[in-house]
């Protein structure tokens, strides 16, 4: 899943392997998927985009914002995308595939769900996109240790669990359950524990969680649970994940637990991250 970290390494990697080429063909829907989302109607995409340059991409919290002269497109959630040179053949089956003059390509398949958008930015109104280009992101210095500590001191906030408070309600942009897991987990931090029992000390150890595992997830590639543009693997290896569960914890020893919680897993150590009540 697109996170804050793919975000980013997506968009590098596109600004420098497709900036400045030219769209001859678009094609969608080869293999249609019904939990991926179009705006408008993806058929007129080839029309709308044929003959038009890639400009510069950049993240928008989980999400990889491209211009495309006037337009704007942007690849979100579970989009997987892979560039293809031209001497590589294209996959046949893609929600979404751009050729370029040059005989590349850029491919794109969903996994669970996964959100293609194409249009003119001062008639989009989205939600999530609108609150990715306002909030700050943990990458910035606007995201500092006074910005976060309004985060955890909002109305209704100290209710929250762990989980709860970083990842839902787009608090911090792109900051996913992927993502969370290796954060909670070098914060000492239970998914489940309430904000309310958090002490001054536990607050300053989160907030630099946050900003220094997001930064080395970004330093080393990524997570090992994800690929980049090229499909390669990350090199960050995570460390309470899908890869870990049922493993040793590197910290204690003790056992790497798997449960379900908000609509999705959350992994964590029991020993490292006890659950204060």
């Amino acid at each position: 899943m697109i996170e804050l970290v793919e975000a980013k390494i997506l968009s590098d990697q596109m600004n420098t392997v497709l900036r400045g080429k030219r769209i001859i063909k678009v094609t969608t829907l080869s293999s249609p998927h019904k939990f991926t989302f179009f705006q408008g109607d993806p058929q007129i995409y080839d029309s709308l985009l044929r003959g038009r340059r890639i400009g510069e991409a950049g993240p928008n919290g989980g999400q990889v914002r491209m211009e495309i002269e006037d337009l704007v497109f942007v690849f979100g959630d579970g989009v997987e995308l892979r560039y293809h040179d031209k001497d590589t053949k294209y996959p046949t089956k893609h929600q979404l595939l751009m050729e370029f003059e040059d005989g590349s390509a850029l491919s794109s398949s969903t996994q669970m769900y996964g959100f293609l958008l194409c249009f003119y930015e001062e008639e989009f109104d989205n939600p999530y996109y609108l609150v990715g280009k306002k909030k700050p992101s943990p990458f910035t210095d606007q995201f500092d240790l006074e910005y976060f500590m309004g985060i955890l001191s909002a109305p209704g906030a100290e209710k929250l669990s762990t989980k709860a408070v970083l990842a839902t309600e787009q608090r911090i942009p792109g900051l996913g359950n992927g993502v969370l897991q290796d954060i909670m987990y070098h914060a000492g931090l239970h998914p489940k524990r309430k904000v309310a029992t958090y002490t001054e000390e536990d607050k300053i150890r989160l907030y630099h969680s946050i900003k220094d595992t997001l930064n080395q997830m970004l330093e080393e590639g990524g997570r090992d649970t994800e690929k980049d543009l090229f499909g390669v693997q990350g090199g960050y290896k995570t460390k309470v994940s899908k890869k870990t569960v049922g493993k040793a914890c590197p910290k204690c020893g003790r056992t790497i637990l798997k449960e379900a919680y908000l609509g999705g897993s959350i992994y964590y150590c029991d020993g490292c991250q006890p659950l204060i009540k």
